[in-house]
């Protein structure tokens, strides 16, 4: 408890308060990382599956099976990095080394997935993406952890998490657009593409932790009055203002990834697109996404998070089934896809800003700085809904009899599946979870609240420690 309790640690953390804002420049180099991340975690869920099954001939059964176990191994994978991060403690701060830890087994396992030649299996497929996910939870859980950190304030949250997304959106963008332009610009193929997009991830990924390292100071952790046990799981989980959050994580979350799963199979079978044509409708998606993720941060701070969420998660259900009735031809497929990206951006940006609130709520209640685990447990509650994803709809797909080598000349009840599967359950979802964040309670007055109770605990608490430790 004493270690929490140090004068140096108020110091630090109220240097981050969120009273003065951070400079644009310091959470521009600060949420850098999220673009090497992001460059690696798209392809792993939009590319490769197709890019497997394909160009490598590995069958989609096998591919489903391995993405999800991978997905069920990161259930209690991002969960107990945030319990142990919550927990740590050292010369080097609390972040930095698992942000740094992280780093060689990421680019590792980037290497071995994005350089796979014929003839792998779908136990090669699992093993790496089992240390590719290690290795990025590592580093995503600190990250996001410290992300939390830098701004306590309702508002100011919102302002950093949409860097955050902004930053995530551009890796998207980047990696996305690299099969396109490998082919326009140097005649490569599609797994050549591929592969560059494996390099991209395994040069950048280095330099952007580095400066994100050299970019903010590391706040000291909040005083604790005891420490984190793994009882916390279950306390946590009887919260229902949490169980709100995940559950809402899930449904929202969930059918974005069942969209980008079937993204290529559904353009090249239904709308007759290649994949090069696909991946720029991607990237275009992707611009919206990037064009709507300081809209989402400003209307969360305006209207409050859960109201805005809601508005976001309705335009999304909205946007998606737009896509099935969309007229053929270029204009109306670059309009389609930017409207159906705006709305992509908020639940990342929003649900991550909110558990940071309720995380304060949870200190103040029970004396443990519990981020971490509940990051962990935000960002573990996604994948349940993605290993149910990628496996069923893959799956589906298989059992209906569509074969991917076909395209269009699939049967015509594999096509209904797969239109069904990438737009109407995506938006089904997105309604659930619009009516289910609606009834989320805490708003920038009852936040306000909360932290000023934290600050005057937590004075008290340090001037209680600095008069036990100074000499009599």
């Amino acid at each position: 408890m004493a270690e929490g309790l140090q004068t140096p640690a108020r110091r630090a953390d109220g240097a981050n308060s969120g009273q003065r804002p951070l400079g644009t420049w310091s959470l521009a180099a600060f949420a850098l990382p999220c673009v090497p991340v992001a460059a690696m975690l798209m392809p792993v869920v939009v590319y490769l599956p197709n890019y497997y099954a394909t160009d490598l001939g590995v069958s989609l059964s096998a591919i489903g099976l391995a993405f999800g176990i991978v997905r069920l191994f990161d259930l209690w994978l991002d969960p107990t990095l945030g319990f142990l991060i919550d927990r740590t403690n050292t010369r080097f701060g609390r972040f930095k080394p698992w942000l740094v830890g992280g780093l060689p087994i990421a680019v590792l396992a980037v290497w071995m997935l994005f350089m796979a030649r014929p003839g792998i299996d779908g136990n090669y497929i699992l093993f790496w993406l089992v240390l590719g996910f290690l290795g990025q939870s590592m580093a995503t859980m600190a990250h996001v952890t410290w992300a939390a950190r830098l701004a306590p304030e309702y508002g100011q949250r919102a302002r950093v998490f949409s860097w955050w997304q902004g930053f995530t959106v551009a890796g998207m963008l980047i990696v996305l657009a690299m099969p396109p332009l490998m082919k326009i610009g140097f005649g490569l193929d599609y797994g050549q593409g591929v592969r560059a997009m494996g390099w991209f991830v395994v040069l950048s990924l280095p330099v952007a932790i580095l400066l994100a390292l050299l970019s903010i100071h590391e706040p000291e952790s909040p005083p604790n009055t005891h420490s984190a046990t793994w009882r916390h799981y279950l306390d946590l989980m009887r919260r229902p203002s949490i169980m709100r959050l995940l559950a809402s994580d899930i449904l929202l979350g969930t059918g974005p990834v069942i969209a980008g799963t079937l993204f290529f199979f559904y353009f090249d079978a239904i709308r007759g697109w290649d994949r090069s044509e696909a991946g720029l409708l991607l990237l275009l998606y992707f611009i919206g996404a990037l064009l709507g993720a300081p809209l989402w941060g400003r209307l969360g701070q305006a209207m409050g998070k859960h109201r805005a969420l809601a508005i976001a998660a309705v335009a999304y259900a909205v946007a998606q089934l737009a896509v099935l009735i969309a007229p053929e031809g270029l204009a109306w497929g670059i309009v389609t896809m930017i409207l159906a990206g705006l709305p992509y951006s908020a639940g990342p940006i929003l649900l991550r800003a909110m558990m940071a609130d309720l995380s304060d709520e949870e200190r103040l209640r029970s004396g443990v700085d519990r981020s971490g685990l509940m990051f962990g447990l935000l960002s573990g509650a996604v994948k349940i809904g993605s290993a149910v994803a990628v496996f069923a709809s893959v799956s589906a797909l298989e059992f209906f009899g569509f074969k991917a080598d076909l395209g269009a000349e699939n049967a015509a009840l594999a096509l209904l599946v797969l239109s069904v599967s990438f737009a109407v359950v995506p938006a089904l979802l997105a309604l659930a979870g619009a009516a289910l964040i609606a009834g989320h309670t805490m708003d920038k007055a009852a936040h306000d609240e909360i932290r000023k109770a934290l600050e005057a605990r937590d004075a008290a608490q340090t001037s209680r420690a600095s008069a036990l430790g100074s000499p009599l």
